[in-house]
């Protein structure tokens, strides 16, 4: 039997939860007969603790990665935002209006010299002109800078830290 362990967020998980997490974070398509298969567990089993897995929210969802620039998206940039105040209302409602823009990918709430940092993708430099002026540019808004995004890469393992007992 595996030793089970706890992370941070007292989610016990055992090495073949961690197994399964890997795989799906590899490559999020696998069938459960493939990672059944892989882990060494019957497909039942796997299918209960790939529903354990979600019921516990370690996984939010499957997404496909996108090639931007095919989608008509040729600026991407790093937005970093100091509010006038930090109070918890003022950051509440800046993160809530601009989650619903399309334009922002993701929205990071930090601490330290920067209150938010945006990452937004745009169709050129007027788009991207308009979203700071029409969006971004608001009393409420002390200071910002706009950076471009030449290149990035992801690493699509997030780590797993397990306290071991």
């Amino acid at each position: 039997m595996d030793t089970i362990r706890k992370n941070s967020a007292n989610n016990e998980l055992d090495k073949t939860d961690e197994q399964i997490i890997r795989l799906l974070q590899k490559n999020a398509r696998l069938s459960n007969k493939q990672i059944a298969a892989e882990v060494g567990i019957a497909e039942s089993t796997c299918s209960e603790r790939m529903r354990k897995l979600q019921r516990k929210k370690i996984f939010f969802g499957f997404h496909a990665i996108v090639d931007s620039s095919k989608l008509g998206t040729n600026i991407e940039a790093m937005v970093a935002i100091k509010l006038t105040k930090n109070t918890k209302d003022q950051v509440d409602h800046f993160k809530n209006a601009m989650s619903l823009l399309p334009e922002v990918v993701n929205i990071y709430h930090l601490a330290g010299q920067i209150d938010f940092l945006l990452y937004i993708a745009v169709r050129d430099k007027n788009h991207l002109r308009d979203f700071v002026m029409d969006h971004v540019t608001k009393d409420y808004v002390k200071s910002l800078e706009t950076s471009l995004i030449y290149d990035f890469s992801q690493n699509p393992l997030f780590p797993i830290y397990l306290d071991h007992e």
